[in-house]
């Protein structure tokens, strides 16, 4: 199984930046679309951003301008870049991939998560 280690997240203020990082390991036949999710102190967990192994992205409308995924498929990573951080978007991040097991059966793995704090 994929097993998925997030990092880079801690504190910041408003107008900061913060990379998150999530680097697999493991095993499967693929690792398919990948993702970042948020979520709030009592909020419901939520897509950030989305991006496929041929790099298509898609993002939330309230980071679209500001957050940018991106992939490296030779280290098999992902990675967030956080600009002009709100209040708001204070969150545990996570993320996602969607894989393919050995058996050719879906699994959703998801990592940990890393805390994102932003305040002054």
């Amino acid at each position: 199984q994929v097993h998925l280690k997030e990092s880079g997240g801690g504190l910041v203020q408003p107008g900061g930046s913060l990379r998150l990082s999530c680097a697999p390991s493991g095993i499967a036949y693929s690792i398919n679309d990948m993702g970042w999710y948020r979520q709030a102190l009592g909020k419901e967990r939520e897509l950030v951003a989305s991006i496929t192994t041929g790099g298509t992205t898609n993002y939330a409308e309230s980071v679209k301008g500001r957050f940018t995924i991106s992939r490296n498929n030779v280290k098999i990573a992902i990675y967030l870049q956080m600009n002009n951080l709100k209040p708001e978007d204070t969150a545990v991040y996570y993320c996602n991939a969607a894989t393919t097991t050995m058996t050719r059966e879906y699994l959703e793995v998801w990592g940990q998560g890393t805390l994102v704090t932003v305040s002054s």
